[in-house]
C-alpha cells in the first residue's frame, strides 16, 4: 500500500495526514515542527511513503533538506496554489490542510518549488540582513526631517555626508531639539556604519564568484543585483529557457480570459519580489545612466512605442532573460549586437 503525506507545518507543531493510492485517510497525527520527530513519524508508518508534501515556508526548506537526507521523496508546494486550493473548504484548520496538501499531493496537482541550497539561503540571509539596515537608516533619516519640518525646520536636500551637520545646524539653540537630533544621530551613525560593512562583505562575495562577475559585466549590474539573482536562481539548470525567468520573477503581464471577456492586465508580481525590484532597479540605471548598448538601444525603442515605464519593467524583464543566459554560457555581456551574433548561443539569443 503506497502513501501520500501531507504536511502542514507552524512554527511549533506540523499536522500530519497521511492517504492511500484511493485517497482515503489512514492516519492524522501532530508532531513537532523538528526533523528528527518528523523522520521518525514517517519511518513509523506501515508501508512505503510515495511523497510526502509541504507548502512552501519559512521553516519548509529546512525541513526539506533533512527530510529528504533521510531518503524520502518531499515535495515542496507553491504556496498561491496551495492556499487557492484550500480555499475551497469551508472549515480551516491545521488538520484539515494537511489532508488538503495530502490530496493535492495524489492527485499531481501542485506545482513544485525549488528547493535552494545552503548557499544561497546564507547568502539571501546577508542581503536580507542589508535591506533591513538600510530601511531602518532611511526610516530614522526620514523621522528626524519630519520632526523638524514641525518646527519650520527644513532640511532640503543634503548629501549623506552633510546629513548630521545640517541636522545640528538647524537644531542648534533648541535643548529639546538637540537632545533628540542628537540620539537619533548616534542610531543613524551605527546604522550606516553597519550597512557600509555589509555592502564591503558583498562586494567581496560578488567579487570571488565568477557568475556574479560575469553578470557585473552588463551596465546597471552592480554587486547587490547579481547576487540577489544569483541566490534567487540558484541552479540556472531547472529552467528549460532563459525566456522562462521573465514569467519566473512575475515580469510579464497577467491575463483574465473568460467568455467574451479577454483582458491583459499588468504584471503578475508573482516569485520573488527582491528579485523583481532589484531587476527593476538595474533597468532603471541603464535606461538613464548606462553606457550605450545593444540592450539599452532596444529599451529606448520601447520607450518610444510604449512609454518609459513600460520599457523600463520590459526592460527589467530582459535583463533577467540575459543575464541567466549569460550564466548558462560563461560569456560577457557584449554592447554591440555584432558582436553578440557572432556567438549564436550566448546572450543575443535570450
Amino acid at each position: 500500500m503506497t502513501m501520500f503525506i501531507g504536511l502542514d507545518v507552524s512554527l511549533t507543531s506540523t499536522a500530519a495526514c497521511v492517504l492511500d493510492e484511493h485517497g482515503k485517510v489512514i492516519k492524522e497525527s501532530k508532531v513537532d515542527s523538528e526533523p528528527e520527530a518528523l523522520i521518525a513519524f514517517l519511518r513509523g508508518l506501515s508501508g512505503p511513503v510515495t511523497a510526502a508534501g509541504l507548502e512552501a515556508g519559512p521553516l519548509s526548506q529546512w525541513l526539506h533538506r533533512h527530510l529528504t537526507e533521510a531518503g524520502f521523496e518531499v515535495v515542496l508546494m507553491e504556496t498561491r496554489q496551495v492556499k487557492g486550493a484550500l480555499k475551497a473548504m469551508p472549515i480551516k484548520t491545521d488538520r484539515r490542510d494537511a489532508e488538503g496538501i495530502a490530496r493535492l499531493l495524489q492527485m499531481g496537482w501542485f506545482r513544485p518549488v525549488h528547493c535552494k541550497s545552503v548557499s544561497a539561503q546564507e547568502m539571501r540571509a546577508i542581503l536580507t540582513a542589508r535591506k533591513t539596515v538600510q530601511k531602518a537608516a532611511l526610516d530614522i533619516e526620514l523621522s528626524l526631517r519630519g520632526v523638524l519640518r514641525n518646527f519650520g525646520l527644513k532640511m532640503g536636500k543634503v548629501s549623506k555626508g552633510r546629513y548630521e551637520a545640517r541636522v545640528r545646524e538647524l537644531a542648534f539653540g533648541n535643548t529639546m531639539l538637540e537632545t533628540m537630533s542628537e540620539a537619533l544621530l548616534r542610531v543613524r551613525a551605527g546604522l550606516r556604519a553597519e550597512l557600509a560593512g555589509l555592502e564591503r562583505r558583498l562586494r567581496d562575495l560578488a567579487k570571488d564568484d565568477a557568475a556574479c562577475r560575469l553578470m557585473m559585466t552588463m551596465p546597471g549590474v552592480g554587486p547587490v543585483v547579481a547576487l540577489t539573482l544569483k541566490s534567487a536562481i540558484d541552479d540556472p539548470g531547472r529552467f528549460r529557457s532563459s525566456k522562462d525567468v521573465g514569467p519566473w520573477a512575475g515580469l510579464t503581464p497577467g491575463r483574465y480570459q473568460s467568455g467574451e471577456v479577454d483582458v491583459v492586465g499588468a504584471i503578475t508580481r508573482a516569485g520573488d519580489a527582491g528579485l523583481r525590484t532589484a531587476l527593476y532597479q538595474a533597468a532603471t540605471v541603464m535606461m538613464h545612466r548606462g553606457k550605450p548598448s545593444w540592450l539599452k538601444a532596444w529599451g529606448m525603442q520601447v520607450a518610444r512605442r510604449r512609454g518609459t515605464k513600460r520599457a523600463v519593467i520590459a526592460m527589467a524583464r530582459r535583463i533577467g532573460v540575459v543575464l541567466h543566459r549569460m550564466w548558462m554560457d560563461g560569456t560577457e555581456f557584449r554592447f554591440a549586437r555584432s558582436d553578440a551574433s557572432d556567438h549564436p548561443p550566448s546572450c543575443a539569443a535570450a
